[in-house]
């Protein structure tokens, strides 16, 4: 799995004034809880780049006055009017504790509802799980290969090793859908229909009798 690094510094100073002298060195208070105690810092707003605009997801490695800590990314905050990274909070990775991650889910397989006409519709791109830090995974395969016309497949079809899902199972995470052509095409041919048979070839001409032969004079 993509490990991110970044580099910060133990905050000393809290409050107001000390946050908007981080903003004008564009820098970004951080915490990291869940360990053994709760560290604040702060870093340059870059060096959460490549976490906060990412939909991938990453294990941290945050190394903060020369210690490092391995967590993953919990919450982001950004301004109202700004839109800037204003906060992130980090939770600590324990080997023997559990965490509560969000994971993207890639699905795999060419659905044989498709090829029939219809329309793949994704309706969840990732899945809540709780597992220890030892089993955590960039995403989680699905394969819906065999996803056919009008059917879904819910949460409780997922088969993940070594991780409680957290979502309820009956949600549906995609289905294939008729397209509008396919629902022309099924409401313009009568139920029970057969299929119209091809068209009878037309008949032979009828091949003119020989004309007799004229009788013998007497």
């Amino acid at each position: 799995m993509k490990t991110i690094t970044i580099e910060g510094q133990i905050r000393t100073e809290f409050g107001k004034k000390a946050t908007r002298q981080l903003r004008l060195e564009e820098k970004v208070p951080a915490v990291i809880y869940g360990g053994a105690k709760e560290i604040n810092f702060a870093a340059p707003a870059t060096a959460f780049k490549n976490i906060v605009y990412t939909p991938d997801f990453n294990v941290v490695e945050a190394t903060i006055d020369g210690k490092a800590y391995k967590c993953v990314l919990k919450d982001l905050q950004f301004d109202k009017v700004s839109d800037k990274l204003i906060h992130v909070d980090f939770l600590e990775l324990v080997e023997d504790k559990k965490v509560i991650v969000t994971l993207p889910i890639k699905f795999t397989g060419a659905p044989v509802g498709v090829k029939a006409g219809g329309k793949l519709v994704t309706k969840m791109k990732s899945l809540k799980v709780k597992l220890l830090p030892k089993y955590l995974r960039e995403n989680i395969e699905l394969d819906i290969t065999n996803l056919e016309l009008n059917e879904n497949v819910r949460v409780q079809d997922v088969k993940a090793e070594n991780m409680e899902i957290m979502n309820s199972p009956r949600i549906p995470i995609a289905s294939i859908t008729m397209t509008r052509q396919l629902k022309q095409e099924e409401a313009a041919t009568p139920k029970g229909a057969a299929v119209p048979a091809a068209k009878a070839a037309p008949a032979a001409k009828a091949v003119p009798a020989a004309k007799a032969a004229p009788a013998a004079k007497k």
